[in-house]
């Protein structure tokens, strides 16, 4: 039987834990080989390779060890990936951080803490890919993992938003920097809690049409249909929000 992602390396930033893990799992149940990246989170990324190793056809689901503040580790990364597989088909710029502070409490280093990951790290790693994919005959697909942060503004995530903003500004502008070889497109998650909530996130949730929080399969759903759709689906972005972000 033939897989919709039949046999095409994927690369997923931040694939440890919770929503790069269930993408990662999605992609390797849908037939991708795919290569698992994490930061500091060792155990789980292997957990989250056996993981895809008992769902995938391949049983070949690698870990790659990389701190996304520094360029140099990136492009280590993305040679070790090609390296290893020969190819670089997708990539799925998961990898972020959040932190709630007041604007008026934000310092340097928390400004770059954000940023370095959710904003610098998400441009180089699609630099990376698309020098390797525009060097091939098929192209590739890139998806880059934004937030409702990034369309909305939330008093206290300034410095969050502003990154998830650029994140969406800069998916529309390499979709033409990259075009027509490759594709780029973006998921902006709405609520999808892991383990117990704060009465934050209980209040997003009962403010959503949908009547429930997300699940992590539901945006790895929209992950694959950006890597799985047409090539004249380029920069755009899904809100996978159960109607939260309805005004």
């Amino acid at each position: 039987m033939t897989l919709p992602l039949d046999g095409r390396v994927i690369l997923v930033t931040g694939a440890a834990k919770r929503i790069g893990r269930g993408i990662a799992l999605h992609l390797a149940k849908h037939g991708a080989r795919v290569a698992i990246h994490y930061s500091t989170s060792e155990a789980e990324a292997r957990a989250t390779t056996e993981e895809c190793n008992n769902t995938s056809q391949f049983k070949d689901t690698p870990i790659f060890q990389a701190n996304l503040e520094h360029v140099s580790e990136i492009e280590s990364l993305f040679d070790r990936v090609h390296a290893h597989f020969g190819r670089i088909d997708g990539l799925v710029n998961n990898a972020a951080r959040f932190t709630q502070i007041d604007p008026l409490k934000v310092t340097e280093a928390d400004w770059d803490f954000i940023h370095s990951v959710n904003l610098k790290a998400t441009f180089f790693c699609c630099q990376q890919a698309a020098r390797r994919m525009l060097n091939t005959p098929e192209g590739g697909r890139i998806v880059n993992i934004s937030s409702l942060g990034g369309l909305q503004p939330w008093a206290n995530h300034s410095h969050y938003c502003a990154s998830k903003a650029g994140v969406i500004m800069l998916t529309k502008a390499l979709a033409k920097a990259f075009a027509p070889k490759v594709t780029v497109n973006s998921v902006a998650p709405g609520v999808i809690p892991f383990g117990e909530h704060d009465a934050r996130i209980t209040r997003l949730i009962a403010a959503t049409p949908a009547g429930r929080a997300g699940t992590a399969e539901e945006i790895a759903e929209a992950v694959t249909f950006f890597l799985t759709s047409p090539d004249f689906i380029t920069g755009q972005i899904m809100s996978v929000d159960g109607g939260l972000g309805l005004k």
